[in-house]
């Protein structure tokens, strides 16, 4: 999808003005620049701590970095409240990961904006693969290399930095009512995610929602995420033996578990590579150019392998379905003997397009491997999760205000995309607040590799981000007539798909 300032806007004597004049704008970069050493400090002390939310890893991790986060969000002297929250997760007594809730209200009637990020990180994986420690923070060029530099550290501090700077161009007593949440399970599924919602659901009441976790087109052009797919994942156990038996007396008479295994999950694809599953659906959207050179560069595609799939590149990331084999339980290489293995586990891990329902592509998945199972084997299928694909409605006053900001912070306009991966809570976000316009932002570029090894943040387009963060604050924060766009008393909602 190509973005243009203009496009899907609506104007009125509101949008039509600057939204914030030249002078304030001036201020606001000049505390940016002045603030970003202290930005990229707080950054740095965040990404030392290893907070990986994943139920195998030290929860104390996780703890020290709500405290660090909430400790920063304190010293902005800004908020009437700042706590460290903890919510249940649905179906049990434990509770989720600690999150940062902060809240000031709007005065005179200026808006509401909800500030998201994270703070928990992927775990770092195999150390040998990372050029420096994941949890030690380091410059190498432009980049600052780290677990969590970009995904979502960053986003936690662009936060805090952009109202840091805010205070600075204008002072402490501003008339934007601001709620700050900061998650702590992210990364291992949000699972306490729709409780805390209900549970603080007038703290977290805003207008606006930015969500600090996206891509940016490049590092030179700003983006505003305005599709993102869906997620299903499952566990697939194939089974056909009662136990092993001897390869060299039964092979060729008996199918063994990794025979039906592989067989089963071939049926899964076309011989393009694209998804074969009867009822998982794709939609038409344009896309900007992207060639096959620039694919190859930025996911490290050997010579000679090609891509799969059909349709432009984009769209095939974008708006079609796409499904992973991502790990399999069976006997290792080293510890492989001459037997028949009599049963083979598999985690899939489906991603859908815009415009179908998760349940729906939930229950295709599984009629396919039901129809397909070869030699009768026995199959189960458990420990499914769902994640719900979203569209954002971009003709609302609160995409204007932010491509005006990004154009301001990067001098060039920002472009919409697409992202092939999932932020399932955003269904969340538009449940409770059905009103409030999302935008959904971020600080990573292609060359981020977040979640894989030696993870990095560009400076520069942290800088960017900051600024044009800056910048919405200081436009939403002059804006009185905020619900002019509609009718009255009512806003633009988001679409739920």
């Amino acid at each position: 999808m190509t973005g243009n300032p203009q496009t899907n806007s609506r104007p009125n004597a509101s949008t039509l003005k600057p939204a914030v004049d030249p002078g304030a704008r001036e201020a606001l970069r000049t505390a940016v620049e002045r603030g970003l050493p202290t930005a990229i400090a707080d950054l740095c002390a965040l990404v030392r701590i290893p907070s990986v939310s994943w139920a195998t890893f030290d929860r104390s991790e996780v703890a020290a970095s709500a405290a660090a986060v909430a400790s920063l969000v304190r010293r902005l002297n800004v908020f009437e409240s700042v706590d460290i929250v903890q919510a249940g997760i649905p179906g049990g007594t434990e509770l989720g990961q600690p999150a940062i809730l902060a809240s000031r209200p709007a005065r005179n009637g200026r808006p509401t904006v909800l500030l998201y990020a994270h703070h928990d990180v992927q775990p770092p994986g195999h150390d040998q693969d990372w050029e420096s420690d994941p949890f030690t923070p380091t410059v190498r060029g432009d980049r600052l290399y780290g677990r969590g530099a970009a995904d979502d550290k960053a986003g936690v501090i662009a936060h805090v930095a952009s109202i840091r700077a805010l205070v600075a161009a204008v002072g402490a007593d501003f008339d934007l009512g601001i709620a700050l949440f900061i998650e702590g399970e992210e990364e291992f599924g949000s699972r306490s995610f729709a409780t805390f919602l209900d549970e603080n659901r007038e703290s977290l009441r805003g207008d606006v929602i930015v969500v600090a976790d996206s891509n940016n087109w490049d590092i030179n052009t700003p983006a505003i995420t305005t599709a993102l797919r869906g997620n299903v994942t499952l566990r697939l156990t194939v089974r056909t033996l009662a136990h092993a038996s001897h390869s060299g007396m039964f092979g060729g008479a008996v199918p063994d578990a990794m025979l039906a295994t592989i067989r089963l999950l071939a049926t899964l694809y076309h011989e393009d590579g694209s998804v074969a599953v009867a009822g998982l659906t794709s939609i038409d959207v344009p896309t900007p150019d992207y060639s096959e050179a620039q694919l190859r560069a930025e996911t490290g595609l050997l010579p000679g392998v090609t891509p799969i799939g059909h349709g432009s590149i984009l769209s095939r990331i974008w708006s079609q379905p796409a499904l992973t084999i991502t790990g399999i339980d069976a006997p290792t290489v080293d510890n492989a003997s001459n037997t028949l293995t009599p049963s083979v586990s598999v985690r899939i891990s489906t991603r859908i397009a815009p415009g179908q329902s998760a349940v729906e592509a939930a229950v295709a998945i599984e009629a396919h491997l039901r129809k397909n199972v070869p030699f009768g084997a026995i199959v189960e299928i458990d420990d499914a999760d769902t994640g719900e694909p979203f569209l954002v409605d971009t003709s609302g006053w609160a995409v204007t205000e932010a491509r005006s900001a990004m154009t301001a912070a990067w001098g060039v306009p920002p472009i919409d995309i697409g992202v092939g991966g999932s932020i399932p809570f955003i269904a969340d976000l538009v449940r409770v607040f059905p009103t409030a316009q999302i935008l959904v932002t971020g600080v990573e570029d292609p060359d981020s590799r977040a979640h894989s090894p030696n993870e990095s943040l560009h400076l520069g387009v942290f800088k960017r981000a900051i600024l044009s963060e800056a910048f919405l604050l200081g436009s939403l924060n002059e804006r009185v007539d905020h619900q002019t766009d509609t009718e009255p008393g009512q806003q633009p909602a988001p679409k739920k798909i």
